[in-house]
Parts: C-alpha cells; structure tokens; sequence
C-alpha cells in the first residue's frame, strides 16, 4: 500500500476538515459521496498516486473533520473544499455522487481549476427532488430508528436496486437493521466510522440533493473542462442529470462505464471498480494536463 500522511485545513466558518494525502505529482482533490468518508475512495487514490498527489478529505460531520455546525447549506460544502484546494494548490477535483454536487457548485466559484471528474451526481431536473423525505428521516433519526432512516434516505434518493422500489418497507428495515449490527460487530476502536455513525449525515447529503436539482442552467458559465462519468447499471435518473449536464457545460464529455454501478468508485469491498474509474480518469487527464 502506498504511504498516506494525514492533515487538516479550516474552512471559512472555523470547521477543521482533515484529509488523507497520498501520491506524488499535480493535486487531486477526491470528494467522497453519502454514507462515506475519505477512505471509501483510498483504492481509487492508490490507482492514481504514481502520478497525482490525491487529497481525500472527510466531509463535515465525518471521520476527522469537525461538526456538521449550524448553518449547514451547499455553501458550507463548498468553502470546505474551496478551503482544501487553497491550502494544497490542487487543480483537479473529483466529486462523487454528494461530492459531485459540491464540485459541480464549485467550478461556479473557482474558475482557476483546471478540471473535474463528476460520478453521478444525484440531481432530479423532473421537479421529484427528495426534500419531502427529510422530516420523516429527521423523525426516524431523532427516535434512534437508524435503520428506518436509511430506508427512507435511500428511497428519496432513489438510489437502491429496481427491487428496493417494490420491497415491503418493514423487510427493507429488517435486511437493514442486520446489516448495520454487522457492520458495527467488526468495528475496530478509533477505526473507520460505521454505517450507524455516519447515518445521521445521510440528512445532509439529501439536503444538497434538494438544493442543487432543477434548474442546471446556471452550469453554462463554468470554465474548467469536466469529465463526467455514469455506470450503465445507475439508476436511469443519474444518467439523465449527465445527458442534460453534457447539454449545458460549455466544456464536457460524457463516459459510461458498462457493466458498474453507483458504487464504482469505492474500494473493492464496497463492490467498487477503483481501477477502472481511475483508468478513465488517467486518460481524461493526461500526461498534458498532469503536469499542470
């Protein structure tokens, strides 16, 4: 495994965001998704250390960064990673699926980055954005039913399999319940968070969910080339949103990844394919712009 150090910036509120770095060469920012810190892309940033310095930060309210804080918006999302690309130089950002989001918000503010990366970004241009779900998850979470709140998370984000649709809700509480008992009975002390601690953040990232989707005219002014990237076995609304984003961005190119899913930037054991993702993001790069 390549050598990681680890550091922290602060953010325009005053919230400490830390990062894993690895690698060595022009800097990398990848900006992980819900139910994930930093680590859950740790294999795509090895696949590309030979040549990129990767930062792998963990989003607010997650693993070695500060609280979520009040306040909490887009906005705050993007001074956390605006705060990281100051302090590292980085000119590449790769957003996945939440992250996605916020990068896609950022290129509107930093128009100095040369590039990005844009995995399925969970936008909804059909007027069903997810807001509607977030009181009933407050409910859940603020009765300690951690897995019927990821039940209704997931819904509203539409982001299970065509069966998590059909499902009786009770069996999907139940499968869920079991494998959060599972997932923490092999925790390891000061470890990776588990599915149930980072479970009160799935609030957050529906909520940029609700506040970026519509209208994505606003992305006709952005400057930085943009990759975006979709597995063929996504839900049907994520490959829509890149559809209409290729439309709009003045400079884009769109690449489906046949045979992966929403998962595909994870590392192996999440069901990732890290190393095909980062092949793709290679050669959207290149040897010309990797040594800008």
């Amino acid at each position: 495994m390549t050598t990681t150090t680890i550091g922290s910036v602060t953010s325009a509120d005053g919230t400490t965001i830390g990062y894993r770095e690895i690698g060595h060469g022009p800097g990398l920012v990848i900006l992980h998704g819900a139910m994930q810190t930093g680590d859950s892309q740790l294999e795509l940033a090895e696949a590309l250390s030979q040549d990129f310095t990767c930062y792998l930060p963990d989003r607010r309210g997650r693993g070695r960064s500060g609280p979520v804080g009040p306040g909490y918006g887009l906005h705050r999302e993007v001074e956390d990673l605006a705060a990281l690309i100051d302090a590292t130089g980085a000119r590449h950002v790769a957003g996945v699926s939440s992250g996605a989001i916020i990068t896609l918000r950022t290129l509107l503010v930093r128009p100095d980055l040369d590039s990005a990366v844009v995995f399925e970004p969970p936008l909804f241009t059909d007027g069903s954005a997810p807001a509607a779900g977030l009181s009933r998850l407050d409910r859940e979470l603020a009765a300690g039913r951690t897995a019927a709140a990821l039940v209704t998370g997931m819904k509203a984000a539409q982001l299970g399999p065509p069966i998590f649709q059909v499902m009786p809700r009770r069996v999907l509480e139940l499968l869920t319940g079991l494998m959060l008992k599972g997932g923490g009975k092999d925790a390891a002390p000061g470890g990776a968070p588990t599915f149930e601690e980072l479970a009160p953040t799935l609030r957050q990232d529906i909520q940029l969910a609700a506040e970026a989707s519509g209208d994505l005219t606003e992305y006709r002014t952005v400057r930085p080339e943009v990759l975006l990237l979709a597995g063929s076995k996504s839900p049907a609304y994520l490959r829509a949103a890149l559809e209409r984003l290729e439309r709009i961005l003045p400079h884009a190119r769109r690449t489906l990844l046949e045979g992966l899913d929403h998962s595909a930037t994870s590392n192996a054991a999440q069901r990732g394919r890290p190393e095909r993702v980062a092949a793709v993001i290679h050669r959207f790069l290149g040897p010309g712009r990797a040594g800008s």
